[in-house]
């Protein structure tokens, strides 16, 4: 199997977040496809296989080193980038069969590529206790979609943060986002799944689907610039499209190849 790994959400290598990316001619057994993406030991590992009908281009699946996941960001950029390219596709946009509906990758002119995804509905929630002890701080406001999201007063809080991932394990739901307004941008975050054996996620594209819903109300604006602060960073461009029904996100970043391999199941 032909194997890539590319840096997303960035335009040089050693930065934004590694995805494997791996093609396949037909699907294996869930059970194998989770062991190669235990073996990648990368946040996730996307899947590809042509689709069998006119509808999508491809069939797209991501699997982290614990658990096959229902929408990932960085991995769908990767996949778009490795078709882009590496396999001569004579198209500006590419379509993908998910777990989350149908989503859409185009590539512009100065090769931009532009995911467009679906927004997320937030609800404000109470603070649990073991969110408050997994941050170390006490946030402004807690919403919730399938990630906690945590408002704090500052960016400086934002990168200051030490998780306790123990007791951020103990919270229902995929993980946790903090965020707080950007000095140089409109907005900032971290983002924590230690329940998927990602502690800390480099650049999530899939939590700025939720971190877009919650920015472009509060600051009455439907373009958006994001950094995730992590050891690595990464920049992201979001556009909101709230007159569509259901609403809709862009997601908008470059990709870099950093490897090129093939993966055998059987020993040589």
């Amino acid at each position: 199997m032909r194997l890539y790994q590319v840096d997303a959400f960035s335009d040089e290598v050693f930065a934004g977040n590694p995805a494997a990316v791996v093609l396949l001619d037909e699907w294996l057994d869930d059970g194998v496809l989770q062991q190669v993406a235990e073996e990648n030991n990368l946040s996730e590992t996307a899947f590809l296989v042509a689709a069998s009908d006119a509808e999508t281009d491809y069939e797209l699946r991501w699997f982290t080193p614990a658990a096959e996941v229902d929408l990932c960001g960085h991995a769908t950029l990767a996949s778009a980038h490795v078709l882009f390219e590496h396999c001569d596709v004579d198209a500006s946009t590419l379509s993908f069969a998910t777990r989350s509906g149908v989503l859409t990758v185009a590539q512009q002119e100065n090769g931009l590529l532009v995911m467009d995804f679906p927004l997320s509905q937030l609800k404000e929630v109470t603070f649990p206790a073991s969110l408050m002890r997994g941050i170390g701080a006490e946030p402004m406001q807690v919403l919730k979609d399938f990630d906690y999201i945590a408002v704090l007063n500052s960016e400086a809080e934002v990168r200051a943060l030490k998780p306790n991932f123990s007791a951020l394990c103990e919270l229902d739901g995929r993980g946790v986002l903090v965020t707080a307004a950007g000095e140089d941008c409109d907005f900032v975050s971290r983002c924590f799944f230690p329940k998927l054996r990602v502690d800390e996620d480099p650049v999530t594209g899939s939590a700025h689907c939720e971190l877009a819903a919650y920015w472009s109300e509060r600051l009455g604006k439907s373009k958006l610039t994001a950094k995730q602060l992590s050891a690595r960073g990464g920049s992201i461009e979001c556009e909101v499209l709230a007159e569509q029904q259901p609403a809709r996100v862009l997601l908008k970043g470059r990709a870099v190849t950093y490897l090129e391999g093939t993966i055998r199941l059987r020993p040589c």
